[in-house]
């Protein structure tokens, strides 16, 4: 991947300054680099941005940063490797990251599941935080769909228990 700010001079000096900045971006060998903004998805732009932040986390005044479905387009080492950087970026900053996979889930410090119902004829969202063992099911349902065996019971609790490990290990 090629990463490169494109900074041109404008003609007269506004409230924002006399430079329009652009962020330019290939992310395949061999492609020209072409606008973020016109290339990248909303996935995309919330993983360069998790790059972005934690390159500057120690410099950045920030204090949250919500990441919305981050986990777009990606699943196993990759969204494993995006909930490893979330959490050191959660270590100076509070992250609020809504998710559907399982590897980054499993590595929050909290965590809350969204739902909505219908009632009287409107939508209404509740949220609501899980216990440990709550978290456990919902992984749990997050990999298995509608059937909940006691191998995907399993490999939830194991999913939690690495998440634990690897946070251990890298607070060092």
């Amino acid at each position: 991947m090629r990463f490169q700010i494109q900074v041109e001079r404008t003609e007269s000096f506004s409230a924002e300054g006399f430079d329009e900045l652009e962020f330019m971006i290939s992310t395949n060998p061999g492609e020209d680099l072409k606008p973020l903004a016109k290339v990248a998805s909303g996935g995309e732009l919330s993983r360069i941005m998790l790059a972005i932040k934690t390159v500057l986390a120690d410099k950045d005044d920030i204090e949250t940063l919500i990441f919305d479905e981050i986990d777009t387009g990606i699943s196993g080492r990759t969204a494993q490797m995006v909930s490893v950087k979330l959490n050191e970026i959660s270590r100076t900053h509070q992250v609020l990251c809504i998710t559907h996979l399982p590897q980054i889930a499993a590595m929050a410090d909290e965590h809350f599941v969204i739902e909505k119902h219908v009632n009287n004829g409107s939508t209404v969202t509740t949220i609501h935080p899980l216990n440990t063992k709550e978290s456990i099911n919902e992984l749990a349902r997050l990999l298995g769909g509608v059937s909940i065996t006691e191998n995907v019971m399993n490999n939830a609790r194991e999913m939690k228990d690495l998440a634990l490990r690897t946070k251990t290990s890298n607070s060092i």
